[in-house]
């Protein structure tokens, strides 16, 4: 994983440089078309980063309504560690998108993700412990 400061400053350098667009995590060419950006994140998916897991369920499974197919690479990416990957786990299982609705498991992956820094998920989570009358969670 790449933190923002060295995704910046890499920007910043290809910039004030006009050296040509890199990927900061491999340093390849920036990918100019959808069957490139598939198979780099194959590429990466097949060393278990758990973010390119995470980004091929978002942006390619989610968004063609293949959920059953975001479902397991969300899964996979959550074993790893993943914190957007559990929040995007509980709005599959809130939704009963891909899996069946599962009040348990929307609270699981909440707190995962919670855990993990995601403040979306701890937002969340704080509205539905309030909703629950446990405002002393919230």
């Amino acid at each position: 994983m790449v933190c923002n400061g060295c995704k910046i400053a890499n920007q910043r350098r290809e910039f004030e440089g006009k050296f040509e667009h890199k990927c900061p995590f491999c340093r390849h060419l920036a990918p100019d078309n959808e069957k490139e950006t598939k198979m780099n994140l194959m590429r990466r998916i097949e060393v278990n980063d758990p973010a390119a897991m995470r980004q091929m369920g978002q942006f390619v499974c989610y968004k063609e309504g293949d959920h059953r197919s975001a479902f397991a690479y969300f899964s996979k990416a959550a074993e790893l560690g993943n914190a957007i990957a559990h929040h995007l786990l509980s709005i599959l299982y809130d939704k009963g998108e891909g899996v069946k609705k599962d009040e348990k498991k929307v609270v699981f992956h909440l707190e995962q993700a919670a855990i993990g820094g995601n403040p979306f998920a701890r937002n969340n989570l704080a509205k539905l412990e309030t909703l629950n009358g446990r405002h002393h969670r919230a």
